[in-house]
């Protein structure tokens, strides 16, 4: 009987209940970790600029970017929790211990439930704004979204402890051997969070961004049609309802984008399979869905001139001048 070396055991001294490590080639998985770590600090690094920008300048502290906040901060702990530990998985062993696999899986679930929550809340902002403008300012006011905000990280905790509450009391439950780290959710749980996670709000979104599409175009057809013979009055509010309009089209690529992401992710589930890191979804689902949050301050840098021009302010240290939070930033 052939014996098998040490090093193809995670942990070579417990050879009767340590996991295999899986082959792999040196070079593919150096590239790998390159690779994923570059994707981490560029995540970490933009979401934080989004943080540091419309937390410091007053002109950003509106309705919109409070949401916006809301999503990078959760990007940023993807980014800065979240992805490095997977990055730890590519060598195919988990080292971390049974209680980080637990508090692992379970900030995962809450980031992911909190980013859909975010991206409904969004929604919302975008459909009050476009379909009915006028009284926009009285119903989605800073106070209110900070309220929104709150409610949806607090049930996103709440929600999340819930349905993990077996497999936080014994997170190992599930491994096979010494080395893994694996949560598996009963199938009436899993379709259920399904439901709410996922297919509930993404057709909350699509029904809201279709309106928001109709409306757009509508006014955007109104806009060019009467641009020519505007009063000034008149022309600051199709100023108003361009922007609105152009924010709209933004936040709808980030939505797009989120889709894009997410669904490769929550196939497994769709389909009836368990939820674990071996068997559920693919390697790439995975980090497709955390690359989302590397992609979207990449959107705002494209799509919105003040985070340009708040990334410079901070690059050059001139948020450290006195009253640089009054910079007109817009």
């Amino acid at each position: 009987m052939e014996t098998l070396e040490g090093g193809e055991f995670c942990f070579p001294q417990l050879l009767n209940i340590s996991c295999r490590k899986p082959v792999q080639h040196h070079a593919e998985t150096v590239f790998l970790y390159i690779l994923l770590s570059s994707i981490s600090l560029l995540t970490v690094t933009l979401n934080l600029l989004v943080v540091i920008s419309i937390s410091h300048f007053r002109q950003l502290h509106t309705s919109t970017n409070l949401l916006l906040l809301s999503l990078a901060v959760s990007d940023f702990l993807v980014g800065f929790v979240l992805m490095p530990i997977q990055i730890l998985l590519i060598g195919g062993c988990w080292v971390l211990g049974s209680f980080v696999c637990g508090l692992f899986y379970y900030a995962s679930f809450i980031l992911t439930s909190a980013s859909v929550g975010n991206m409904v809340l969004i929604s919302v902002d975008r459909y009050v704004a476009i379909c009915d403008p006028l009284q926009y300012p009285t119903k989605v006011t800073p106070r209110r979204v900070r309220v929104c905000v709150c409610l949806c990280w607090a049930f996103s905790v709440f929600y999340n402890g819930l349905i993990l509450n077996d497999f936080l009391k014994h997170p190992d439950r599930y491994n096979s051997c010494y080395g893994e780290c694996i949560v598996v959710i009963d199938p009436i749980t899993g379709a259920v969070d399904v439901v709410l996670t996922f297919i509930g709000p993404i057709t909350v979104i699509v029904v809201l961004y279709m309106r928001v599409f109709v409306v757009a175009v509508s006014q955007a057809r109104t806009m060019r049609s009467h641009i020519a013979s505007v009063t000034h009055q008149h022309s600051q509010t199709v100023t108003a309802l361009k922007s609105e309009v152009k924010a709209a089209r933004t936040l709808g690529v980030v939505i797009v984008v989120f889709l894009i992401c997410f669904c490769p992710y929550f196939y497994p589930s769709l389909a009836g399979q368990d939820i674990s890191t071996s068997m559920a979804f693919s390697v790439f689902g995975l980090w497709l869905l955390y690359f989302n949050s590397c992609l979207n301050p990449v959107i705002y840098a494209f799509c919105y001139p003040w985070f340009r021009k708040s990334i410079k302010h901070i690059v050059t240290l001139k948020i450290l001048q006195p009253d640089s939070k009054d910079t007109n930033i817009l």
